[in-house]
């Protein structure tokens, strides 16, 4: 993947596609990844119906200040990889968002670790909520750590036209 950060991808391309659709378009590179996506080394390797599997690369600039890689980190690959399952689900027209995660982190990972992958899978999809589980391991199979996500059902917000959101002013 390229590490220039890219420009997000409008509501309108979204919306306009059922959940498989867009992240296999988005594994494939025929989208823009996420802006987050340069910045946390953390990247689609396969997708799904119910299925994401990603990858993430530790860094030392990933580091909690005991020296390991910091549990947010590690919570985003996790969360990426378990809404992307629920992605897969989306009808064109909806959108979800993250509600809820359960962690548990098993195993330290450094930058010598290596790269790690995290596979996740849809337990439940619903008319508003939806259900998933990941799991993340090093090369050699050892777990790192294991979750579970809730997230919201609902219909994608109208294509906005500006870039960045409105200026919210006091009164």
């Amino acid at each position: 993947m390229n590490a220039a950060v890219p420009s997000p991808i409008t509501s309108a391309a979204v919306a306009r596609m059922n959940g498989l659709d867009f992240m296999t378009a988005l594994m494939r590179e025929e989208l823009p990844p996420p802006p987050f996506a340069p910045t946390t080394e953390i990247w689609p390797l396969a997708v799904d119906e119910g299925r994401a599997v990603f990858y993430g690369k530790p860094a030392q600039r990933f580091y909690n200040p005991m020296g390991t890689v910091h549990g947010g980190w590690l919570s985003t690959l996790l969360d990426t990889a378990m809404g992307c399952a629920v992605h897969t689900r989306l009808p064109a027209g909806m959108a979800y968002t993250t509600v809820e995660m359960k962690l548990n982190f098993v195993k330290p990972a450094f930058e010598h670790t290596g790269t790690l992958r995290c596979e996740a899978t849809l337990i439940h999809f619903g008319k508003r909520i939806a259900t998933s589980e990941g799991r993340v391991y090093d090369a050699a199979g050892n777990l790192i750590a294991h979750g579970t996500e809730t997230c919201m059902i609902f219909p994608a917000p109208p294509a906005r036209t500006e870039s960045h959101p409105p200026t919210v002013t006091g009164d």
